[in-house]
Parts: structure tokens; sequence; C-alpha cells
């Protein structure tokens, strides 16, 4: 087999890669394209060799040299539809202002494609539709996502206007975003808040306003994963649920948001094992859900919360 057309793709997209990056790291190539170090290095050099003005650091990375650039991509149908895909997303689960910057962009991608591609593009554009279950951000803050976007970049503390769940006081909160992530429908933002001197988690459609200040970061933070791991360690409850088979496949797609270990299956039931860090509210008020077709098998504290529960139903309906 003639290896030549592929490695011609991959020496091309060795390039691209080195202008989307400051620096890239060899081992980052070699795990991109599953081949060995070896082979980075000899696509490395017929680059060199081809007059692309490449420099390299020991331990460090490849880069271009400043000022280097190739002209225009062009991209296919097929990568110019991924972006419309991308689009959707961005126009639905981001913020106001991360989404007119990626409409932008989509102008600059969509004018760059032959003819025959536009077509094409535009007719899955008109055929693709994405729905938001949850309300992810404050109208009174539009542009929090990218905001906190161009902190972290710059390393520059933020100003949050925030509410709390059980509170109906706004309060300003001076944090150093580390990280933001998407969980439950919700994105978060981690960061160090110095009116509390800790770390903090923030949901955004809690926050009413966000003001980008000009103070530096005062810590040398770590990577967002420390933090969310941290977060793991809080104290859990093993619980144990008998439920019936065939309401358990309607549990699957929540379950993992209340501390989902396994299940197996008895007779013609699943038993669930879950560890719990909210046993008290967020565990029994999900169990009461479906309660009538479930069974609880430990802890005995759940059982009487969920008892507690009925009664003050119970009460409120007669």
């Amino acid at each position: 087999m003639d290896e030549t057309p592929k490695r011609f793709d991959r020496i091309v997209a060795i390039l691209i890669q080195l202008q989307s990056k400051k620096i890239v790291k060899a081992q980052e190539l070699a795990n991109r394209f599953e081949v060995s170090l070896r082979t980075i290095y000899r696509d490395i050099r017929t680059l060199e060799a081809s007059g692309v003005p490449i420099y390299s650091e020991a331990g460090v990375g490849y880069a271009l040299m400043e000022g280097y650039r190739l002209p225009p991509i062009m991209f296919t149908r097929e990568e110019a539809s991924s972006f419309i895909a991308a689009e959707k997303l961005m126009q639905k689960f981001t913020d106001t202002a991360l989404g007119n910057h990626y409409a932008s962009a989509m102008y600059k991608l969509k004018a760059v494609l032959k003819s025959d591609d536009k077509d094409w593009v535009s007719t899955i554009e008109s055929s693709i539709l994405m729905q938001a279950t949850e309300k992810l951000f404050n109208d009174k803050s539009p542009d929090t996502l990218a905001v906190l976007f161009e902190s972290i970049a710059e390393k520059k503390q933020v100003i949050l206007f925030y509410r709390a769940l059980n509170s109906d006081e706004i309060i300003e909160r001076n944090i150093e975003p580390v990280g933001i992530f998407h969980d439950n429908n919700n994105w978060y933002v981690i960061g160090y808040c110095h009116l509390r001197s800790d770390y903090r988690q923030f949901r955004t459609d809690r926050v009413h306003g966000i003001k980008k200040t000009e103070k530096d970061f005062t810590i040398e933070h770590d990577s967002l994963e420390t933090y969310l791991n941290k977060s793991e360690t809080i104290p859990t409850t093993k619980v144990r649920i008998l439920v019936e088979k065939n309401i358990a496949r309607y549990l699957s797609r929540e379950r993992k948001y209340h501390g989902f270990i396994s299940e197996r299956e008895v007779e013609n039931q699943i038993e669930m094992t879950f560890m719990s860090c909210d046993i008290e509210e967020g565990f029994s008020r999900w169990f009461l859900m479906y309660g009538d077709y479930a069974k609880i098998i430990e802890p005995e504290r759940l059982k009487l919360r969920v008892l507690e529960l009925l009664e003050k139903n119970k009460n409120r309906l007669l």
C-alpha cells in the first residue's frame, strides 16, 4: 500500500496545527496522528527541508517563526458541516456575547467555501435545531462566559453580582476564575473567592452581573481538574434501593447525578447502589418521583426522611 498520500496529508495537518498554537509538543502530534515520535521527527524535518521556518526547544516543543503564515485554508464540506453543528450549540448553550462572536467567525468560514459547498452547508443548516432545556444565563448578564474566558486567559480578577440558591440577596463576589465546566444542564465557574478566602463554585444562571477588573491574580492556581477532584471528596452515604425492572431504565439518565455506583438484577427487580452526598434533600426528593415502584434497602435514615416528606405532603393535601 502506498503511504505517500497519507503522509502528505499528515504533514499538511502538522503544519496547520503548528499555526494553531504557540508551542506544539512532539508527543501531542504523535498522539493525534497515532504514529511514533520518530515519525513525527521525520515529518518535521521534511517541513524544514521544504522551507518552513520551524524552531524547536528540547523538552518544550516546536513552533513556527513569528510572522510566518500559510494562505487561507480551504475547508472540506464535511469539516464545514461540523462547524454548523457547533454553531447551533453555541446559539443555545452559551451566552449572547460568545454566540455573537461565533456567528461572526462562521460568516468568515462560509466565505471561503466553494459555491457548491455553500449550498450543501446551507441545506444542513436549515435542518438542524438545538433546544436548551434550562435557562443557562441571567438576562441581566448576557456576557458571563465571554468575560470569564477573558479573565482566565489574562489572569485578571472579576466581580460577580451573585445570588445563591437559598438567598434573595445579591452579593458582590471578587473572584479569580480557575476554570469553567458544564454539568447537569448548567454552566459553572470555580474560582478563588476573596470574600470567603477559599475556592467556591458559582452557577452562571445565578450571576446577575459581571465586571472584569484590572487586578491581577494573587495566587498561582492549580488546574481545574484538581478542584473538581477535591469536590468529589465530600462525605457520602451508601444507599441501596430496589426498583421494578420496567421502571429502572427510566432512571438511567438522572441517577448519575445522585452518586450511582452499580446495579444488579434481583429476580424481576434491579438493585441499585449509590454513594449520595445529600440524602436529606436531593436523594430523598428524587426517590419520591418513582417511590411507588421502589423500595429502600438502606440506610434507615433515608427511609425516615422519605416518610417525613410524605407526611408533610399528606398534611398539605388534607
